[in-house]
């Protein structure tokens, strides 16, 4: 028998996160236990080298909400998410990263942007907003931006920051999407967008609050070249193809509401 639907899912991936997570895992449970709707939270466990996975399954006792997915070997945050996200039964479905960057509350940001008509809505770091703060430190701010030259370079158009790790989803548009998509690394939101943007789905960019956080997996020395040469390959792998057509050529423009 397969489990029964829930209002919301929470994927929050994990590679060696045994300091960090715990706190954000605690955050999030008592936020949507405070929430009147059914929910799950699913931490993916990306092959941990430390005791990630028994951080959460501690925390699991106390929230029966929270499920572990431990995975046999590292392949890399995209397959994390990918493998949470397919598993998952919410009517919307919330990645967020493990370090707790992003505070959960933000998703209140998130949802009312799909309640308005959004198919896919993306925590933004980019976007200005009187009402959102962004702590990073320079060099994120310069790697950014360089990100997102190289980005529109492979088709995304109209996102500013694709890399937020906040990203809420539409149920049977997550099931499509990441049942499409391949890259196991950095790209993959890069690669998610584009398929949203080529299948007709309205994607909306939204100011979250965001502070950096100590011990960052992502560097821009050492990841930097590495994230260029993976979109190089998304790019030969997906090809480009004009805004609002699949890889066959087929219509399948956003559905936007018209203005009133």
């Amino acid at each position: 028998m397969s489990p029964l639907p829930c209002a919301w899912s929470v994927v929050i991936p994990a590679f060696n996160e045994a300091d960090r997570l715990p706190r954000y895992l605690q955050e999030v449970a008592l936020f949507f236990e405070g929430q009147d709707s059914a929910h799950e939270i699913v931490v993916v466990d990306d092959g941990s080298a430390d005791d990630t996975a028994g951080r959460a399954r501690e925390l699991a006792r106390a929230h029966p909400a929270i499920r572990v997915e431990r995975l046999p070997r590292n392949r890399g945050k995209g397959h994390a998410v990918r493998v949470g996200m397919l598993g998952a039964r919410g009517a919307l479905r919330l990645m967020a990263d493990a370090d707790g960057a992003t505070p959960i509350g933000e998703v209140k940001r998130l949802a009312a942007a799909v309640e308005a008509g959004a198919d896919v809505a993306i925590g933004s770091r980019a976007l200005r907003d009187p009402s959102v703060a962004v702590r990073a430190r320079w060099h994120r701010r310069i790697g950014g931006r360089l990100f997102h030259a190289a980005v529109r370079a492979v088709g995304v158009s109209g996102v500013i920051d694709t890399q937020c790790g906040f990203k809420l989803f539409r149920g049977p548009v997550a099931d499509e999407l990441f049942g499409a998509a391949r890259s196991d690394g950095f790209a993959f939101d890069v690669e998610l967008l584009l398929l949203a943007q080529r299948r007709g789905h309205r994607v909306a960019e939204v100011p979250v609050n965001w502070t950096d956080q100590r011990g960052s997996k992502v560097g821009l020395l050492r990841d930097g070249p590495g994230m260029l040469w993976q979109l190089v390959r998304l790019r030969a792998r997906l090809g480009r193809h004009p805004r609002g057509q699949d890889s066959r050529g087929q219509d399948s423009r956003a559905r936007m509401p018209r203005p009133r």
